[in-house]
């Protein structure tokens, strides 16, 4: 039987590390990030057929910076991200990414940081300078998008349509994008 414990050892690890990784693999995710609920059909999904801008791509841009608990600002490409005083409770390694595209979009990293809800709001200023915005009437607003760019939810955005600026209020990092 001393002959044959070695291979049997190396069976025996080799199923658990494979059961491990089945099991890790099929575990909720982390609640990190706010369920991802796509709201209902809207009128604007006529204009578009995803609800989102059509724009003339903008030049590829990503940049990372530090921000503490004092907050700090950020600007990629021609957007704006602004986290207020208190909104982190340490410092935190900040990414924003333009992919360049069809659509306005803005990755965050690290994806699902979670704002402190006693601190003043995290804005989010898009330009859309660069997009189709179709008859007058419609007001843009700020996505929350999963990576195949369906939209999950509208956040409050305000509409600054003289300056083809949208800003919205985040609550987490994530995928968003300009839409209707």
């Amino acid at each position: 039987m001393s002959d044959h414990m070695p291979g049997f050892r190396s069976a025996l690890s080799a199923m658990l590390v494979g059961t491990a990784t089945v099991v890790l693999s099929c575990r909720e995710p982390a609640p990190t990030a706010p369920d991802r609920l796509v709201p209902p059909l809207q009128a604007s999904a006529i204009y578009s057929p995803t609800g989102l801008l059509q724009c003339r791509p903008l030049a590829y841009d990503s940049v990372t910076k530090r921000i503490g608990p004092k907050g700090g600002s950020i600007r990629v490409s021609k957007h704006l991200l602004v986290i207020p005083d208190g909104a982190l409770s340490q410092p935190v390694r900040v990414t924003l990414v333009v992919p360049s595209d069809t659509v306005n979009r803005i990755r965050f990293a690290p994806e699902g940081l979670v704002f402190r809800p006693a601190a003043k709001f995290t804005t989010l200023t898009m330009s859309y300078a660069n997009c189709e915005t179709g008859s007058a009437g419609r007001r843009t607003k700020i996505a929350y998008t999963d990576d195949s760019l369906a939209i999950l939810e509208y956040v409050p955005s305000v509409d600054d349509p003289s300056q083809r600026k949208v800003t919205g209020v985040l609550r987490h990092f994530s995928e968003y994008a300009a839409s209707w």
